[in-house]
């Protein structure tokens, strides 16, 4: 198969040089650290990048989660390239953070730090005054920002499979309902669709996403008073929610409101893929593969922005759900140009960062040979290479999985540990990096030619392969699905191929 190079122009910033901006004030940045349930957190080491000369400062949290760090540039008499810029960020082993802003000056965003990826709180020309509200909150193993809903897979091929397991939110027993007013809503993920899935004829990725954020009341059939910005084009995971894995031509549930979903061609995503950025992220719904380059598997399928013709399935935000869809990991943080940090076209995934927030650091070593995950709670087996085999093997490897094996010292016991199905295994995508986000999770930037950066979450992670899911596709029950472990998109492979498997639980 050949799939988008997962390799990436750099835009990671430089850890020397630079000269100082001539700052005329000083500032003072202060906040809280505290944990879900709201206590304080002492000890929490919380830092002030200073990103135009790369410097440092750093503070702890006190017995009350406060902190304050004083001293920061201001305002200034240089050119408006020198604004001072600062990005403040927290960390304490065995925590993972999501900070949030009271004070309209700082704003959430992730931050390159030489391949390592923070979310952060950044300011550019803090206000020379106190300023408070700028807090943290930390979780702890086992806690997690979001839950994850099931894939639809009802149907067990082996036992320990999807079906067998059957892990992740339960769908509502009428998951969509046709409005009426020429929209759906998606009870499990609490999205509003477009219900004419082909009112758009098939269009480059930069058409596609102009028409999204055009689309109003009195086109397509809407009659629900909707302006010109409010709908969007989906970002990867919002798309990939509606895919029902028990289900082919097209993968959407039985039963749906749905009208002329195409499965000649995929749909566009607002996902850049930042490795190759000439591309985005698609999705067909034939039988809900992922497309990322040509091949003679995919025929007419591709994602190159400017030559692939694929539909656009638009889609707005509306109440809350059982589950909500995680943030893909991409984002804007004012780099001009390609790469990480970069947006790409008018209200993209990149620009919206529609989602779930995603923690920092996200994934925990327990120090048993297991990794813990903060946004989705699960607990995840550390070796990534341990495991090899084609899908029914790999899948009994898993169900007798236990401590002393696979560098597990956990104490767990046969039948504890499963292989990820593909809500689960998709999870663990971050799409900030412009190099295989395997290497990102064994902690290595740009393709493991730089230093390890970390912090390591994985260990042999395999960069260029599949991971098996335990979710066989419905378009062919020959094939299970697999994630590429460059772009973690979702593949359809033979279950007789020798193939890596994660375990996971939770």
């Amino acid at each position: 198969m050949l799939l988008g190079a997962c390799s990436g122009g750099d835009t990671s910033q430089s850890t020397s040089g630079g000269t100082p901006a001539v700052a005329v004030a000083k500032s003072t940045i202060s906040g809280v650290v505290t944990d879900r349930a709201g206590a304080p957190v002492p000890g929490v080491t919380v830092s002030a990048y200073y990103h135009n000369v790369h410097t440092t400062m750093t503070t702890t949290t006190d017995a009350n989660g406060a902190y304050s760090i004083a001293g920061l540039d201001s305002t200034n008499t240089s050119t408006a390239d020198q604004q001072p810029d600062y990005e403040i960020y927290a960390e304490k082993t065995g925590f993972g953070f999501y900070p949030s802003v009271t004070d309209s000056p700082g704003r959430i965003s992730k931050f390159d730090f030489d391949g390592l990826y923070r979310t952060v709180i950044r300011f550019i020309s803090p206000p020379a005054r106190v300023v408070p509200g700028n807090n943290f909150i930390a979780y702890r193993p086992g806690e997690r920002v979001a839950s994850l809903p099931r894939t639809g897979q009802t149907v067990t091929y082996a036992p320990g499979d999807d079906a067998a397991a059957q892990k992740g939110v339960s769908w509502p027993s009428a998951r969509f309902t046709d409005n009426g007013d020429g929209t759906v809503r998606d009870h499990l993920t609490g999205l509003v669709w477009l219900r004419n899935a082909g009112c758009f004829a098939p269009s480059d990725w930069a058409a596609a996403l102009a028409a999204a954020n055009q689309l109003a009341n009195g086109a397509c059939g809407l009659s629900d008073g909707s302006t010109a910005g409010q709908w969007r084009m989906p970002n990867a995971n919002e798309l990939e929610s509606l895919v029902d894995v028990s289900r082919a031509n097209p993968a959407v549930t039985a039963g749906h409101p749905f009208a002329n979903i195409n499965t000649a061609r995929a749909y566009w995503t607002s996902t850049t893929y930042t490795a190759l950025t000439a591309n985005a992220m698609a999705i067909r719904f034939s039988d809900g593969r992922w497309i990322n380059g040509i091949d003679s598997g995919d025929g007419a399928f591709g994602n190159v922005k400017t030559t692939a013709t694929n539909g656009l399935w638009a889609v707005k935000s509306g109440a809350a759900g059982a589950v909500q869809v995680l943030a893909t990991g991409v984002f804007y943080a004012g780099i001009p140009g390609g790469g990480g940090g970069a947006f790409f076209g008018p209200r993209d995934d990149a620009a919206l960062q529609s989602g779930a927030p995603l923690t920092s650091p996200r994934f925990i070593d327990r120090g048993d040979g297991t990794v813990a995950d903060t946004v989705t709670g699960l607990t995840w087996l550390k070796r990534a290479n341990c495991i090899q085999g084609t899908w029914a093997s790999a899948l009994g490897a898993i169900n007798s999985l236990r401590t002393g094996q696979c560098g597990l010292n956990d104490g767990s016991s046969a039948g504890q540990w499963r292989m990820p199905n593909r809500s689960e295994m998709l999870s663990l995508s971050d799409r900030a990096p412009t190099f295989p986000q395997a290497d990102y999770f064994n902690g290595q930037a740009r393709g493991g030619t730089a230093p390890v950066t970390g912090p390591v979450a994985f260990a042999g992670f395999v960069a260029f392969d599949y991971y098996w899911t335990s979710t066989t596709s419905a378009a062919d029950t020959s094939q299970a699905w697999s994630v590429w472990s460059c772009d973690f998109g979702v593949y359809n492979l033979p279950k007789t191929a020798v193939r890596y498997a994660l375990a996971v639980r939770g």
